[in-house]
């Protein structure tokens, strides 16, 4: 899927009370204006995926493009703030469909440079590399010379072997951007109960060899080493038997699924092709009879929008951890 991108240059990671000493002149504004700058925690200044940007206040018309930016802006109560959206890779989790319904979408899939600029934004996020391809007029320079910040989601960009931690970043910055520190801080507390209470539950299981099928026919696409795919799988008690592929996502050989000998296979559920075709298509494959897998029809699933960098991953995780071990899960 050529929206989804390897991880490229790590984003610095910066730390909440290093950010809050941070400060930068702050021109002439007025000196009210300044001193509730000053009490928000701006101005702010943080470097995202090789990209350095000093905010004075939070952005106040944002458009995102991929689901999963989308739910964090909308997980810290942001929905106000968005004045566009765009590509969903399946429905929005329930608890945000009302918010979510009452943002525009300007495209069903990712908007032209005009489109966006038709929603008079001062602040665009993208959820992969894909949402700000230079050839399509959305680079980031682009907006920046159109006086719009942008934001990439840093999966994009980390090199760190920590994805969890690159999640937590994320939100962290994200909360800072918009001056919404403690929100992003609850959340982060809570995801670390979260994981934590899975990872006991867990604990004296053996991991079991999983293989992700997300997509192809002639290669496996699947999840490689890097990125929150990869360590999901972990937290839930399984091994990517593609983890020595060193990208987030990536193709593999048939040969490779049936000698790696998977124990389960992970589907991702998105776009046109259903589920039940994507088992159909693993099962009827002769070449694949004799995968432990295949013969036992041991399948997991889950929404694309679960395994990538966002607010749904440790809760994914959990969900995955009781379709690979149901038994240890449910006691």
């Amino acid at each position: 899927m050529s929206r989804r991108t390897p991880a490229l240059i790590a984003a610095a990671v910066l730390l909440p009370l290093a950010l809050t000493a941070c400060s930068t002149p702050e021109g002439d504004e007025p000196t009210g204006n300044k001193a509730a700058a000053k009490s928000d925690g701006f101005p702010y200044t943080v470097t995202n995926c090789g990209v350095t940007t000093t905010y004075k206040a939070p952005p106040k018309r944002v458009v995102t493009m991929n689901q999963h930016v989308t739910e964090i802006m909308l997980e810290l109560g942001l929905t106000k703030s968005l004045v566009g959206t765009a590509y969903l890779d399946d429905k929005v989790l329930p608890k945000y469909a009302k918010d979510y319904a009452s943002v525009p979408v300007i495209a069903k899939e990712y908007p032209s440079y005009e489109q966006v600029l038709a929603t008079n934004p001062d602040f665009v996020y993208g959820g992969y590399g894909s949402a700000f391809t230079a050839g399509d007029g959305r680079g980031r320079e682009a907006f920046k010379k159109a006086g719009i910040e942008t934001r990439l989601n840093t999966e994009s960009c980390a090199e760190a072997d920590t994805p969890m931690e690159t999640l937590y970043q994320e939100i962290r910055e994200v909360g800072r951007t918009f001056g919404v520190t403690d929100r992003a801080e609850a959340w982060i507390k809570q995801a670390k109960a979260d994981n934590a209470a899975t990872a006991e539950k867990l604990k004296d299981l053996k991991a079991l060899p999983v293989f992700v099928y997300d997509s192809g026919d002639k290669t496996a696409f699947t999840a490689g080493g890097k990125g929150i795919g990869n360590e999901l799988i972990t937290r839930a008690g399984g091994t990517n038997i593609f983890a020595d592929l060193d990208k987030s996502f990536g193709d593999a050989s048939w040969e490779n699924v049936v000698a790696r000998k998977p124990e389960a296979i992970v589907i991702y559920d998105y776009g046109a092709t259903t589920v039940a075709q994507k088992k159909k298509r693993l099962l009827d494959d002769p070449a694949l009879k004799d995968v432990p897998a295949i013969k036992n029809k041991r399948f997991a699933v889950m929404p694309l929008s679960d395994a990538v960098l966002g607010v749904r991953v440790p809760a994914a995780v959990e969900k995955l951890a009781a379709q690979l071990h149901p038994a240890a899960t449910t006691s």
